[in-house]
């Protein structure tokens, strides 16, 4: 895995929003992970670069038997010979000439030893002297990742063309684990959205995720996380077949962009605070069971090997000031956090078409909600007044709601018919809507139900729109675009160029948000108080369902008596700890009166 030179990834947002970031930035140094769920905008974005980078192209059809993986496989291949073919031009470029490559560097954090190499080399006279130096540092720049993204639960079985079920190594995960595995890239797989445990064992199933005789893993696994325990069990679960667990990736449950998996009132930094505790616990517990594995094989152990025993640990979600990343890498001792939502107001680095970015710009708090709107039926990071939003009211009113279903990613219903559907289609809303017409319930409550069905929307296909608008592969009339951007997206108000976002992460010059921006702890609290509200109002009067409520608030107060402590502390800069306490106060408050029991 290529040495991340920063202290921030860009993680994968929607299907397009991010994948063609290592084209724009990969080359700058810059980790960033691409979505392949949808193998056929692959194709498309495929074709696109390989025009603009004269590379031949030959369309793989959805006809062929395993399609899916080529098309991703042929995709990721691609990406790495632009990348490779743009970092090689950059380190050819002369060094303190205003060059990209100079921007290379001034992009790095200032404590970077590459950078303070830069530095140096600038100070020295000597021409001689100074070559022989630059050409040393030439050797040690490395470009930025190109990861890769698999949600694991998203995993469909596919059907021949006689209507049969394929065999299980062509359902979706698999075939894009396939797709990745079979690439030329030196780089991750992030698998996020739970624990499949058929998409692991098939990961066994591939050598480059095992150490070669030097000790090198060519294709590492980094595991999106909800807490300590489900790295711990999913950690010794992959041990157990002999793979390595490179990263875990703590999300917030609720302060992210897209699917929001909401803990049970575990507060972010709580969560932190017991990897940081026991971090050493998940190597000891893995280590045994891997070198075991190898024993089993008649394979050698490279127990020598420099990265063995260094599991890293990041973390993302609501990020938005410099103090709020100096505060996780200090206090909670993470090796690097993940900035998604502020990178789609920068043009440079995602891929968003200009209505969209508009919409973003415009968006404040109220417009920002998680929303019923995905298929998946898990809460969708939403912002109102997307394409995809009024597309599907176009379509309500038309009289003719939900979608064609073309690509079929999240078809998982079976309450109609004997295979799978997607709720998001013409087919299953329909027939849905007529079950709840022809119900004995109350017209309000019918009202309702109608509702939440026709919020379904297709996101297979509008999550991807935005790209293809902003490459001109479509026009900007076709609209539906669907985007997914954190809460933290409603403190950027503008477009922003890669150095203007990159100098705020590191607080190198005036801070990009209102110095009033919650902090990114008391934006959570806030959330998670929401969302028990929400769940209050639904649970009506179910004993069980309010035993759940009260988990979750004894779990969310001792969260709060944390963040309390925190706020105590000397507040690095642009770091906000007083709305911390204020948040709070107005939040138990909150609490009281939802669980208050009338008299």
């Amino acid at each position: 895995m290529i040495q991340n030179q920063h202290q921030f990834h860009i993680p994968v947002m929607g299907t397009g929003h991010s994948i063609d970031s290592p084209i724009r930035v990969a080359h700058l140094g810059i980790h960033s992970v691409i979505s392949i769920v949808d193998d056929l905008l692959c194709e498309k974005i495929r074709k696109h670069y390989s025009g603009e980078f004269y590379i031949p192209y030959k369309n793989i059809p959805r006809s062929s038997l395993d399609g899916r993986a080529e098309r991703i496989t042929a995709y990721l291949n691609t990406v790495s010979d632009i990348v490779t073919q743009k970092f090689e031009d950059l380190r050819e470029k002369p060094l303190f000439s205003d060059s990209e490559k100079d921007r290379y560097f001034h992009l790095l954090p200032d404590e970077n030893p590459l950078k303070k190499s830069y530095e140096f080399i600038s100070s020295l006279g000597d021409k001689e002297t100074r070559e022989q130096y630059i050409r040393e540092l030439t050797e040690k720049m490395t470009p930025g990742a190109i990861d890769v993204n698999i949600m694991a639960k998203v995993d469909a079985l596919r059907m021949d063309k006689d209507d049969q079920p394929l065999s299980s190594e062509f359902s979706d995960a698999s075939a894009a684990l396939r797709g990745f595995a079979n690439s030329k890239l030196e780089s991750s797989v992030v698998l996020s959205a739970g624990f499949n445990p058929r998409l692991y064992n098939y990961l066994a199933e591939f050598k480059d995720f095992y150490r070669d005789q030097s000790g090198k893993i060519k294709k590492k696994i980094i595991l999106k996380v909800s807490d300590f325990r489900s790295a711990l069990i999913q950690g010794k679960y992959l041990a157990k077949k002999g793979l390595e667990v490179a990263e875990f990736r703590v999300e917030s449950g609720l302060n992210c962009g897209g699917h929001a998996f909401a803990s049970d009132g575990q507060l972010l930094p709580v969560l932190l605070r017991e990897f940081r505790e026991k971090k050493d616990q998940l190597q000891k517990s893995f280590q045994p069971l891997i070198q075991k594995f190898y024993e089993s094989q008649g394979w050698d152990y490279p127990a020598d090997d420099s990265d063995v025993a260094n599991t890293r640990i990041t973390v993302q979600g609501g990020i938005g000031t410099y103090g709020e990343l100096q505060r996780l890498i200090d206090d909670f001792e993470v090796d690097a956090t993940g900035w998604g939502s502020p990178f789609l107001l920068v043009p440079e680095a995602t891929c968003v078409d200009e209505f969209t970015s508009g919409v973003l710009a415009g968006a404040g708090e109220k417009d920002l909600y998680l929303s019923g709107v995905s298929p998946l039926g898990v809460p969708f990071n939403n912002v109102r007044g997307s394409g995809s939003e009024i597309h599907t009211k176009e379509l309500i009113e038309k009289g003719k709601p939900g979608s064609k279903c073309p690509k079929g990613f999240l078809v998982s219903n079976t309450e109609f018919t004997e295979n799978p559907i997607c709720t998001a289609s013409s087919e299953y809303q329909i027939l849905k809507v007529n079950q709840i017409e022809e119900s004995d319930l109350q017209e309000e409550k019918k009202m309702r139900e109608k509702d939440r069905v026709l919020a379904k929307t297709c996101l297979c296909t509008n999550l991807g729109t935005g790209s293809l608008i902003r490459l001109e592969i479509m026009k900007p009339s076709y609209g539906r675009q669907a985007i997914c951007p954190g809460p933290n997206i409603a403190w950027f108000n503008r477009e922003y160029s890669l150095d203007e976002m990159v100098d705020h992460i590191y607080g190198r010059s005036e801070s990009l948000v209102p110095s009033d921006r919650p902090h990114m702890f008391a934006k959570e609290i806030t959330m998670y108080v929401d969302y028990i509200s929400e769940l209050a109002i639904i649970a009506g009067d179910e004993d069980q369902e309010w035993k759940k409520l009260n988990k979750m608030r004894n779990n969310l107060e001792k969260g709060m008596d944390f963040c309390l402590e925190i706020s105590s502390q000397k507040s690095y800069n642009d770091e906000n700890l007083e709305s911390i306490r204020t948040t709070i106060e107005q939040q138990r408050a909150r609490l009281e009166e939802v669980f208050s029991v009338p008299a």
